[in-house]
């Protein structure tokens, strides 16, 4: 009878230390767990596209043109890379072509262009975004415009389908598109209405 009474005690005890070992294993592996979970990468994968659609641009003049100022209506296309740096926040830069200025035929501006686009998702259809834009002037040479053009940007895109959107953006030249030697200074604006496509 004692010898049972001590083989229990023992198995009591025995028990006792195994549990309380056994803790600090399942707590450190809760951890790393969590740890893994927290810890997620900043690069969250990237789509490549295509954009194409509208443009309405025109040109503000300091003072009154030396010429009849009307709105270009044409056209632009380029391809883009949706960066999804978070859940909310992705980064799209674009190169495509632009025909942009004023409808004179001596005012068009046609800019091969990289805007870099911040975009913050709203809602699950609904996105807007800002940020920069850098133009190089093509097709014209020595015809008085920079070469360069520089423009702020902000946009609107709404998602059809799982691949298709559409989109606004709205560009404000910041930088004169004509040279200074002309001494003509203007800033060149533009909407452009889209749709586009990710891959």
């Amino acid at each position: 009878m004692k010898n049972i009474l001590l083989i229990t005690i023992l198995l009591g005890f025995t028990i006792r230390g195994f549990s309380q070992d056994t803790k600090p294993t399942d707590s450190i592996s809760l951890n790393n767990t969590e740890e893994k979970k927290s810890s997620g990468p900043l690069f969250q994968g990237v789509k490549y596209g295509v954009r194409a659609g509208y443009n309405i641009s025109n040109l503000h003049f300091d003072g009154a043109p030396t010429m009849e100022n009307k709105h270009r209506n044409s056209v632009f296309i380029g391809f883009l890379a949706d960066i999804r740096l978070s859940k909310t926040v992705s980064l799209i830069p674009e190169l495509q072509f632009s025909a942009e200025g004023a409808n004179a035929e001596v005012l068009h501006l046609d800019y091969i262009q990289m805007p870099i686009l911040i975009n913050f998702r709203l809602s699950e259809k609904i996105h807007a975004g800002f940020g920069p834009q850098a133009g190089l002037k093509i097709h014209k040479y020595e015809d008085g415009a920079a070469n360069l053009a520089y423009s702020a940007l902000v946009g609107v895109d709404y998602k059809i389908s799982y691949a298709i959107f559409a989109d606004v953006r709205y560009t404000y030249g910041i930088r004169n598109v004509f040279d200074e030697k002309s001494g003509v200074s203007a800033k060149n604006t533009n909407i452009q209405i889209g749709v586009g496509y990710k891959f």
